[in-house]
């Protein structure tokens, strides 16, 4: 009862096909592959991004404000 056999396989296949079509799968694939590619880069300590992370600006200030004359 535990073990696939070849049309237990092609009847996984055939629902993944009418689901996904022919067109989304390499798609899917495509991105199952660079995740996994980036894991193992995670995994082995090496940076994937190569370029610096950006550096915010300095805060501003805002202008001083004048004060106000009050009259009665």
């Amino acid at each position: 009862m535990g073990e696939f056999s070849i049309f237990h396989w092609l009847i996984v296949l055939a629902v993944v096909l009418l689901l996904f079509g022919g067109r989304k799968i390499p798609e899917v694939m495509k991105g199952l592959g660079e995740g996994i590619r980036h894991f193992k880069d995670g995994m082995a300590g090496t940076n994937v991004n190569t370029a610096p992370p950006p550096v915010a600006p300095p805060p501003v200030a805002p202008p001083p404000v004048a004060p106000v004359d009050e009259k009665k």
